[in-house]
């Protein structure tokens, strides 16, 4: 019965793997319960890399800088002034040219964290690697 229990919980959670798809722009995503992240590359846009982070549980407060912060094997934190706010402040988006350090930070370590004024976003990276990998393919032969 226990046993039964915890399948039905698993089954009823959302699911958290990273997934890439190629087509209609290259994305590589990933979903936890209170929180989106987005990566995507679109050849057609001026700045053709984006990322967003949404959450579902509460707006992301006003603040000057965003940052991503990396923890692992090869971990750093990169920040930008150039972020915008959408969904009623429930995404947060950063664009560019290129986004090396970005996929470096989610192909070789193992969290990432979304920082914007006090509020902070974890996500896991265990199993990005691969995805991660298609998306530089997709990205005109890993360009990024």
């Amino acid at each position: 019965m226990r046993s039964a229990v915890i399948l039905i919980a698993l089954a009823a959670s959302p699911a958290t793997a990273w997934e890439f798809f190629a087509s209609p722009i290259c994305t590589l995503s990933h979903a936890e319960a209170a929180a989106n992240l987005t990566v995507t590359y679109d050849e057609r846009a001026a700045e053709p890399y984006a990322i967003t982070v949404s959450r579902s549980d509460a707006a992301w407060p006003e603040a000057a800088v965003f940052a991503m912060r990396f923890d692992g094997p090869r971990g750093l934190t990169i920040s930008t002034d150039r972020h915008r706010m959408t969904e009623e402040n429930r995404a947060v988006t950063v664009s560019d040219s290129g986004f090396g350090n970005v996929l470096d930070g989610l192909e070789f370590n193992a969290t990432a964290t979304a920082i914007l004024g006090d509020a902070e976003l974890g996500f896991p990276l265990a199993g990005a690697a691969p995805e991660v990998q298609k998306f530089r393919a997709c990205t005109e032969g890993g360009l990024a």
